[in-house]
């Protein structure tokens, strides 16, 4: 087994359920699941912002009326933030601007149903856990813990064209580990899945680890899997940087509490 370091990197107190970062210049961005803002933390000043994306957003929204913020990703000067689609209010999209701290909203309703018809994963099923631009399309990640354990990768190509990749991952205690972030860092998809004892996208279940993978860009074949937890559920992912010939990546964890802190692990490769 390759070896490995994960330990805590930092703390941030006001939101909790973090499920999706990206470190840029100094500054760690995390969204949370049952969140309307996006937080903004600067290393240098230890500096938290919040960054409203919503009209009279919370910092713990109730699970049935959650927008369920799944997947941040950069594309040139903005941050590109989605809804899970599991639900029927959890559809949107925000492109926050990185200099001028706007936010722009858009509905993805009629893509996600475009997801559904075009892939044959059920509306019930649909849970995206991860986006990531690359060469002008959209993967978004679709966490396959459903009955139908449909986990794979979605392919938008700018005129929305829509295909689907089926991605088996490893199992741990007889439960298959599924998507819930993904990254690209050169030519490389470095992705985090979880196990999770339940067959449901709505209904949390007894979290059985977490792994550390690489996905070729070209044929989206495994070329390494790692378990780095037994018991946690890491729910996000970004590149940190690399020092000699290791890679550290910040991952931010879903603790399903209501304890409004979250904690920012550090992993290095």
């Amino acid at each position: 087994m390759e070896k490995f370091t994960l330990q805590i990197f930092l703390t941030l107190s006001g939101f909790s359920a973090a499920s999706g970062l990206v470190y840029h210049k100094d500054n760690l961005f995390v969204i949370a699941d049952n969140s309307g803002f996006l937080y903004q933390y600067k290393l240098k000043t230890n500096l938290l912002t919040h960054h409203p994306l919503i009209t009279n957003p919370q910092h713990f929204t109730p699970k049935q009326d959650k927008l369920d913020l799944e997947a941040i990703t950069r594309k040139g000067n903005a941050l590109h933030i989605f809804s899970s689609g599991s639900k029927k209010n959890r559809c949107q999209k925000f492109i926050f601007n990185l200099n001028s701290k706007e936010t722009q909203n858009t509905d993805l309703t009629n893509l996600y149903e475009k997801i559904i018809k075009e892939t044959k994963i059920s509306e019930e099923e649909l849970n995206l856990e991860g986006a990531l631009y690359y060469r002008k399309s959209l993967f978004l990640f679709q966490r396959g813990n459903g009955q139908k354990a449909k986990n794979g990768i979605i392919k938008v190509t700018p005129s929305e064209k829509i295909s689907f990749i089926q991605i088996d991952l490893l199992k741990i205690n007889n439960v298959s580990a599924s998507f819930t972030d993904a990254i690209l860092v050169e030519d490389k998809i470095y992705f985090l899945a979880s196990a999770e004892d339940s067959q449901s996208t709505y209904l949390d279940g007894k979290v059985l680890g977490s792994i550390f993978g690489i996905l070729n860009t070209k044929t989206f074949e495994i070329e390494k899997t790692i378990q780095i937890t037994t018991h946690q559920k890491f729910e996000g992912l970004t590149f940190y940087k690399k020092e000699n010939d290791k890679m550290q990546f910040l991952l931010c964890e879903d603790n399903d509490t209501e304890q409004l802190e979250t904690t920012i692990y550090k992993l290095e490769i």
